[in-house]
Formats: structure tokens, sequence, C-alpha cells
């Protein structure tokens, strides 16, 4: 005979056998033991959203760029700063008794309830996330078509609450069809709003351009001994010293000022990743350095974007002072 469920199956689901990919399944089974074994989906989507720091960064940015510039326009609060940031809101009116406090709270729940009785659902139209006249198959699309990132910053859903934007306002006329749709986080639709049309799909496109006949768009599998979703690294094929690496991102580029900012932040993970590689390779590595080639005047002949970590060691050169000041002979040493 089956035995019954007990406190120490969940206990061993929890500690041994729960897998997870993102905070929910804790967070849910507290809601769930703290309310004596049943909750309401409400009551445990409250929870998650409790745990959620991006919506508190997009309805933060909504309270400075809205709701706090109207009520200090109107002489209602006074934001509070630390520097020139904005860290809260004091009201102007002082000296409200608790009794007072409570009536204009009471106010407060009567204008509430009479605009949302009359304007419904339509007040949270601006979370793209959740527009019910936005068909599901559309939203899967786009953030398909996105690979799950910010077309914009290239924040990754996970990292960021990802919205269903459109690249032409409603207000301006915008249509409901794919073409006029974009994956955007929380944060970058707050500050774009809805005056800007700028279409960003093209920067999610441009990722996986490459180019035939590049040497580093078409690196065998066997040279790659790094990689993360932007970028790639190898040992150079003519290193300078022993371990000399190369990062390149996947997208074909050929200067670096022209890398997306998200390209940037990989290289950058990738250089401390391959910096502690070498370092646990040779202990005898004591400095790197960093270079780029940007150009012919530089000296740069591929033409796709690598970035050298070069490893040094004590006594490799008679005088390293100068560093990479050297690439013009007789400018190294000052």
């Amino acid at each position: 005979m089956e035995q019954p469920k007990n406190k120490f199956d969940l206990e061993d689901f929890i500690i041994n056998r729960m897998r997870m990919s993102h905070i929910y399944q804790p967070v849910m089974l507290k809601v769930l033991l703290e309310n004596g074994g049943h909750a309401t989906v409400e009551q445990i989507a409250k929870a998650l959203l409790s745990y959620d720091q991006s919506q508190v960064e997009y309805y933060s940015i909504r309270t400075k760029t809205m709701v706090g510039q109207v009520l200090t326009k109107n002489g209602v609060v006074t934001p509070t700063k630390d520097g020139t940031k904005i860290t809260g809101y004091r009201l102007n009116q002082e000296g409200l008794t608790e009794a007072e406090r409570a009536s204009l709270s009471t106010i407060c729940d009567s204008r509430l309830d009479d605009f949302t009785n009359s304007r419904g659902d339509a007040i949270w139209s601006h979370r793209g996330a959740g527009r019910e006249y936005l068909p599901g198959s559309i939203r899967y699309q786009v953030l398909k078509r996105a690979k799950y990132r910010c077309e914009l910053c290239g924040g990754l859903e996970g990292q960021a609450a990802l919205q269903v934007d459109h690249i032409l306002p409603k207000a301006r006329g915008g249509a409901d069809d794919l073409f006029n749709f974009q994956a955007l986080c929380s944060t970058c639709n707050a500050n774009k709003r809805d005056t800007d049309d700028t279409d960003f799909r093209g920067v999610a496109e441009t990722y996986s351009d490459r180019e035939v006949d590049c040497i580093f768009c078409e690196l065998g599998a066997g040279r790659i001994i790094a990689e993360n979703e932007l970028c790639i690294a190898i040992e150079d094929g003519f290193p300078v010293t022993q371990h000399h690496t190369l990062i390149i991102p996947k997208r074909h580029v050929a200067d670096y000022f022209d890398l997306y900012q998200p390209e940037r932040n990989a290289i950058e993970t990738m250089l401390h990743v391959q910096r502690q590689r070498i370092l646990d390779q040779d202990p005898k590595v004591t400095g790197f350095n960093v270079g780029i080639n940007a150009g012919v005047s530089a000296g740069q002949t591929v033409f796709h974007v690598h970035v050298h970590l070069i490893p040094r060691r004590d006594g490799d050169a008679a005088d390293p002072k100068g560093g990479v000041r050297g690439v013009i002979p007789g400018k190294q040493k000052y």
C-alpha cells in the first residue's frame, strides 16, 4: 500500500530533488506553507511579485518621471534627494493629525475605486506584457525573434521584465501587427515612452551577421577555447607570448567602436574569464597587455574586431616600461 505523503517527503523534495531555473518553486511553497497548505493564485502571484526587483525598478522610474513630477508641479510634494538623485518624496502639508490622514486616505480610496470602475483593465495597458488584446502567439513570436533579449540594452528575460512594445505607438497610428512589435525590458520601455518610434529589431538581427571568407567568422570548433552568447576566445595563431589569447565578437563587425554595448559587456566578461584561466595555468604570469587595433593606421590587418589578451612575465622584455606605448617605436619610453 502506498504510503501517504508527509513532511519528510516534502523536505527531501526541497533539499534534494527540486531543480530550479528561477525563484518560483520555493516562493510558491513558502506561500502554501505559511497559509496552512492552501493559497489562492493571487496570493502566490503577489508573493512572486515581491521578489521581482525589475518590477520595483519599473515603478521607481514611473514614480520619478511621471506621478512624482505631476505632484511636485502642483505643489503637493517635494522630492527628497541624495545629492542630485531623487530618493523619495515629502508631503508639503505638514501637521496633519492621525484622523485627518485617515480621512484623506479614505478619499484617495474612493477616487481609486471611481477611476478603476470607469476605466477597467485599460489603465494597465502600458504594461506591454499584460495587454490582454495582444494574442499570446504574437507575444511568443516577438520574444522568440528577439531571442528573449531586450532589443535595446540586451537584457535577458529573467534579468529584466521583457515587454512587447509597439514600434510606432498606438497613439500615432501604430498597428497591432507582428511587424510593429519589438521586445524591450521595462526600464528601456519606460524611458522610451510613447513618443519614440525607433525600431530596435535590426539590432537583434545583426547579432547573427557573418562574413564569407572572414577568418574569424569561419573558425573551426577546434580552435575555440571558450564562448558565451556574443563572443568567443581562441589562442592567437602567432602569439607574442605563451597563452596569448584573442577575444572575438561572434557578429562580423570591423571596428571596435561599432560594437553594441551587450557585445562589449560579453567581451569584458570573457577577458576576466581568460585572464583567470591563464593565471591558473601559469603562475609565472605577472601582468597583461590588453590591446585592440582599430583601423589600418593602427595596424589592423583582420577586419573583424578582436581584443588581444597578452600575458606578461617578469624578464620577458629587457625594459617593459611604457607597455602599449611601444606601438610607435621610439615612443615607449618616456
